[in-house]
């Protein structure tokens, strides 16, 4: 990764959250390791804890220590730890922004940052409008002569109506192109990849639509449980934490029609298609087509594991779901009769994310007519843990005097491998600095998957479900298999 080396004040609020030192901090490391931050370059951690910046630097030392794959290059950390100023404020005390912004602007003189600023809040959702309100009145953002940009972690808003409540505090100060909504799947290598495949390759472009097209399929399945984090998702459920966000954003990047150019608002306005042309929810839709879960105790890998209901800070009753199954129609002239099978869930068989790609059987095989031999062609975007593209064909068995059998061109690469290759966060931290929103969601974007998901959440809210209904350790419900099964279907399980 190469390009410009940006310069700004970078200011993070929640700086001694684990999102910093996990995600942010091996980021900016990155950069600077690829030469994309200028030694100009200065990140204002602040935090409500008491501590020097002495002290917090080494604390982000210590997390690079934890979290980078690779060792610690010692010139690299030098760099970087000169860039981290630590300033402690409590965020929810109004009275402090103004002196916030003094210190903002004596780091601007004496780091030479040409008086950009990023105002990152790496908090919890219920903090955002209170820290956009303080920007706006300590001036952070008026009074910036470069440029001001604003990053939003998700969730964005927890509906429609509390999302657009957000949105509109936020355009109070900043306008809507200074607004990064922060999805970090749409950093990850194979995501990105999806325009590259599409557009740059003519046999698969020409063949990228209903015509040759027998289904798509997203899956994007954890081993993991809810851990700690059990307060969040009683309030969240996979159509919150997964579907409205992430899965709707991999589908209109799949589904999208060729933008004209690739400049940031030509690709959102093909994606706003694809959102908008969703098949219409109605009851015959939400009966037939949605599948809610919540995993049972089982085993993990041969661990016993607990249910949902048991874990650290969750309704012992709860009737929150952790898996999802969906049947999507997008209704457009490329798109017409592909159904897109979508499924995502937690404590699964499988940790993996897939974009897969059925093609149809040919009309008339001469092969299948004897033996049914001949499998379909599948390609597959692998996004996580194995990224790379996996293309299944079928040929000759050399083994046998007539025999066919599928075999598969592989691109995908170990993770060791990939020690040094960019991370999801450093990726989009570089976008947001040199103003590229191509990979965040546009307002109208978020809108449109919000109308799509609260219908489905009221759905399952008002729809008593026998949870749990699938154990830990296998691959969801049995009406997930019901699902694609009634259309002669099945889900493509290459593990």
């Amino acid at each position: 990764m190469s390009g410009e080396k940006m310069s700004a004040s970078f200011v993070i609020f929640g700086a001694t959250g684990d999102l910093t030192h996990r995600k942010l901090m091996t980021a900016f490391y990155s950069m600077i390791r690829d030469g994309l931050l200028s030694d100009d370059f200065c990140i204002v951690a602040i935090g409500r804890r008491k501590l020097s910046t002495e002290i917090y630097r080494e604390q982000v030392y210590a997390s690079l220590g934890k979290f980078l794959k690779n060792p610690v290059d010692i010139k690299i950390w030098q760099r970087l730890e000169r860039m981290i100023f630590y300033y402690e404020f409590d965020f929810t005390q109004s009275d402090g922004y103004r002196d916030l912004n003094s210190y903002l602007a004596k780091r601007d003189k004496e780091s030479n940052t040409k008086e950009n600023r990023v105002f990152y809040l790496a908090v919890a959702p219920s903090f955002f409008e209170t820290i956009i309100h303080g920007i706006e009145r300590g001036e952070l953002a008026s009074s910036c002569r470069g440029f001001c940009r604003c990053v939003i972690e998700k969730p964005f808003g927890k509906d429609l109506e509390t999302a657009k409540k957000l949105n509109d505090t936020i355009l109070r100060v900043f306008p809507e192109k200074s607004i990064y909504r922060i999805d970090h799947y749409l950093g990850k290598d194979m995501i990105q990849n999806i325009m590259i495949l599409r557009f740059s390759n003519l046999i698969f472009e020409s063949l990228w639509n209903n015509r040759y097209i027998d289904n798509v399929q997203i899956s994007l399945t954890e081993k993991l449980g809810v851990e700690t984090r059990g307060d969040y998702y009683e309030d969240s459920g996979a159509m919150r934490d997964m579907v409205q966000n992430h899965i709707l954003q991999i589908v209109s990047l799949v589904a999208m029609e060729p933008p004209v150019n690739l400049k940031m608002d030509s690709i959102r306005n093909e994606k706003q298609k694809v959102l908008e042309a969703l098949e219409k929810i109605d009851e015959t839709f939400l009966e037939n087509n949605v599948v809610f879960g919540q995993y049972a105790e089982g085993f993990i890998d041969g661990k016993k594991v607990q249910g949902y209901r048991s874990e650290e800070k969750v309704d012992a009753k709860s009737e929150t779901e952790t898996f999802v199954a969906l049947k999507l129609q997008i209704e457009n002239f490329r798109w017409a009769g592909t159904p897109f099978y979508i499924r995502t869930g937690k404590r699964l068989k499988e940790a993996s994310g897939e974009i897969i790609i059925q093609f149809k059987e040919l009309p008339h095989s001469l092969y299948n007519a004897e033996k049914n031999l001949a499998k379909p062609n599948l390609l597959i975007l692998r996004i996580q843990p194995k990224v790379g593209l996996y293309f299944q064909f079928n040929t000759k068995d050399y083994a046998s005097h007539s025999g066919i059998i599928p075999i598969t061109m592989d691109t995908g690469a170990s993770d060791a491998a990939q020690g040094n290759t960019p991370e999801a966060y450093e990726r989009l931290l570089y976008d947001i600095l040199r103003g590229d929103g191509s990979l965040f969601s546009r307002w109208d974007e978020l809108e449109a998957a919000w109308l799509f998901a609260d219908k489905l959440i009221e759905y399952r809210e008002q729809k008593k479900t026998d949870f749990p209904n699938y154990a830990a350790g296998t691959m969801g419900p049995k009406r997930a298999f019901d699902l694609i099964e009634k259309d002669g279907r099945s889900w493509v399980d290459m593990h």
